[in-house]
C-alpha cells in the first residue's frame, strides 16, 4: 500500500504521542532572517541622510552661533577674534538702545498672532468645514497670501495703506488731506498696520492647517457627542478640539515661529525702524549691516532663540504631561 500524505504535511516529521512541538522562537528567528544587508543599507542611507543634513544645517549653526556669541568679532578679520565672555550680552540688556523696544514689539507680534491670527484660522476652518457652496473656493481665496512672499505683501499692504492714494484713506474721505493717516510712517499706528498685514497671511496659513486636523477627527466622536445631548459648541470645544491634540501642538509651534522670525514685511514697510523694531530685524542688522558685529549679532539670535524655545517647551510639557496622567 502506498502511503499518501497531505500536501501541507509532506518533508515533515510525523509527530508521535511523546514527541515536542517546533521551538516558535527558533521559527521566528528563521522569519527575521528576510531582513538583508541591503535592506538594513537602505535603511541606513534613508535614516543618516535627513540625519546629516539636520546635524549640518540646523545644530551644527546653532552650536556655532552659541559659541560665537562670547566673543568680539568684525567678521572680516580674524585678528579682531577675541574672547568676549558675557560683555556681548550685557551691551544687548544694558547699552543696546534698541533691544528692549525690540523684545517689546517682538512680544506683542507673538500675543497678537496667538491671540487674533490663529483664531481667526482656526474661525475660517470651522466655517469651511462645513457643507456649504463653493467651500474650495473660499478656501483658495484665503490661501491665496500663504503662497506670497512676506516682502510681496508688505507691498501689497504699502498700497492699501498709501496716505494719499491708499485704499483705506480714500474709505475713510481722508485720502491726499492733511486728516489723511500715514500708517506705516507713524510710529504710533504702524506696529498695528503691520500686524494686520501678518495676520491677513498667518490666518489662512492656519487654516489649511486645522482643516486637515479637522478633516482626521473620528465623525463617530461626534455623533456620540451629539447622542448624549451636547450642542454644536460643546462637540467642538469639548470633542473636536481635544482631540486634535497633534495639530494644535503643531500650530503653536508654528505661531511661535512665525511671530519670531517675523522680518520681511517690517524690512520692507520702513527697514524695521520707526516703531517696527523686532529682535528679527537687530539680528540681521549687526550680523550683515554697515559696521557688523558677529559677536552681538549672535547674541541677539542666542536671545531670540531662547524666547522662541520657552512658550514651545512649556506647551508641550503641559500637553505630553497631561497626555501622560489620562
Amino acid at each position: 500500500m502506498v502511503d499518501i500524505q497531505p500536501v501541507g504535511l509532506r518533508g515533515t516529521t510525523e509527530a508521535g504521542p511523546g514527541a515536542t512541538p517546533p521551538d516558535r522562537r527558533a521559527v521566528a528567528r528563521r522569519g527575521l532572517r528576510t531582513f538583508t544587508r541591503r535592506d538594513a543599507l537602505v535603511l541606513g542611507i534613508m535614516v543618516g541622510i535627513p540625519t546629516l543634513v539636520e546635524v549640518a544645517f540646523i545644530w551644527l549653526p546653532t552650536v556655532a552661533a552659541i559659541a560665537l556669541s562670547f566673543f568680539r568679532w568684525d567678521g572680516l578679520s580674524l585678528d579682531s577674534f577675541h574672547f568676549n565672555g558675557v560683555a556681548n550680552y550685557a551691551y544687548a540688556f544694558t547699552n543696546s538702545p534698541s533691544f528692549w523696544p525690540a523684545a517689546l514689539h517682538t512680544l506683542m507680534w507673538l500675543i497678537f498672532l496667538a491671540v487674533i491670527g490663529t483664531p481667526l484660522g482656526l474661525l475660517l476652518a470651522v466655517l469651511l468645514d462645513q457643507p456649504i457652496r463653493g467651500s474650495r473656493i473660499y478656501q483658495s481665496i484665503f490661501f491665496v497670501p500663504v503662497m506670497l512672499s512676506v516682502a510681496l505683501i508688505g507691498v501689497i499692504w504699502q498700497l492699501f495703506y498709501a496716505p494719499d492714494d491708499g485704499l483705506l484713506n480714500n474709505v475713510l474721505g481722508t485720502a491726499g488731506t492733511s486728516r489723511a493717516v500715514n500708517w506705516f510712517g507713524d510710529s504710533s499706528v504702524n506696529l498695528w498696520a503691520a500686524l494686520v498685514a501678518a495676520t491677513w497671511r498667518h490666518s489662512g496659513y492656519i487654516m489649511i492647517l486645522y482643516l486637515a486636523g479637522l478633516k482626521g477627527v473620528d465623525p463617530s466622536l461626534r455623533e456620540a457627542a451629539a447622542l448624549d445631548g451636547a450642542n454644536e459648541r460643546q462637540i467642538f470645544f469639548r470633542v473636536v478640539f481635544p482631540a486634535m491634540a497633534p495639530t494644535n501642538v503643531i500650530i503653536v509651534v508654528i505661531t511661535v515661529i512665525e511671530s519670531l522670525r517675523a522680518f520681511d514685511i517690517v524690512y520692507v514697510i520702513n527697514g524695521a525702524t520707526n516703531g517696527l523694531e523686532l529682535l528679527s530685524a537687530l539680528v540681521v542688522q549687526y550680523l550683515v549691516g554697515e559696521g557688523q558685529v558677529i559677536g552681538i549679532g549672535t547674541a541677539f539670535a542666542v536671545i531670540l532663540l531662547v524666547v522662541s524655545l520657552v512658550p514651545i517647551v512649556y506647551y508641550l510639557i503641559r500637553t505630553f504631561g497631561k497626555g501622560a496622567q489620562e
